[in-house]
């Protein structure tokens, strides 16, 4: 299986219907996984935390302000409790692993499967972000690296900017502002390039810094997912591209 990072956006982006055209369409030319394994921006826990295993673990509406239908959503996939042990078997035998049976999946984890795989039968686990630490991150984008040769699907579930506070325009088609169109096409060009060292300094070489990322948790999965490469400097497949809300969509794909 190959290994994504997404833009996963805020619950409404379900209505755009660009971007479910374009999330479907990506699922439907991947294999299709044994199962999916989400490390989200909004589960940030140190040590590394499993989330729940079982079927049927209510989600985490971690977000408000929102119509009630989004608060209605349901995505009753499989636990995946196998995996789970795989997960925590690969981690360093010296660092301590964290089960939290009853956390369900948030909706930076449950918001792009309802697209990809509406029908909610493949097992899905999310695991925390232990640390923001993009070197770090790699690292553990490396330690999953086997479970693609078992099928499973690595995603790594944030958006390519995210400068919530600076937005003056939130409708849905809004030009992008100058920091977040600034900040995406360096991100795409870095990408272009394979040039993994200058994303891992985003904070210090992108363009449109701090304002793209006031704080950095939704570039971060990026970093599981190019560690889970084949090869960390590929250069991998720019799939979506885009803005919404004037937040950059980016969303890659790696071998």
């Amino acid at each position: 299986m190959p290994a994504l990072y997404l833009s996963h956006g805020a619950p409404p982006l379900v209505d755009s219907a660009l971007w479910v055209d374009q999330l479907g369409a990506w699922a439907g030319d991947l294999p299709r996984p044994t199962a999916i394994l989400v490390v989200s921006a909004h589960w940030e826990s140190a040590p590394l935390t499993i989330g729940s295993t079982t079927t049927g673990t209510p989600l985490i509406y971690d977000f408000g302000g929102f119509p009630e239908r989004f608060y209605r959503a349901k995505y009753n996939s499989p636990g995946a409790p196998e995996l789970a042990a795989q997960v925590a078997a690969l981690m360093p035998d010296n660092e301590r692993v964290v089960q939290q049976p009853n956390r369900g999946l948030d909706h930076g984890a449950y918001v792009p499967l309802t697209v990809m795989y509406p029908d909610a039968d493949i097992p899905v686990l999310q695991i925390s972000l232990p640390t923001l630490d993009p070197e770090r991150l790699l690292h553990l984008g490396e330690r999953l690296r086997p479970l693609r040769e078992q099928g499973v699907l690595i995603v790594g579930s944030g958006f390519t900017t995210h400068g919530l506070p600076f937005l003056r325009d939130p409708s849905p088609e809004a030009q992008a502002p100058g920091w977040s169109a600034e900040f995406d096409a360096w991100a795409g060009e870095r990408f272009a390039a394979g040039d993994v060292d200058s994303l891992i300094d985003f904070r210090a070489q992108a363009p449109g810094m701090p304002y793209a990322h006031p704080t950095i948790e939704h570039f971060a999965p990026l970093f599981v997912t190019l560690g889970a490469a084949s090869d960390p400097e590929q250069v991998p497949t720019q799939v979506i591209d885009g803005f919404w809300m004037g937040l950059a969509k980016r969303s890659i794909q790696v071998a």
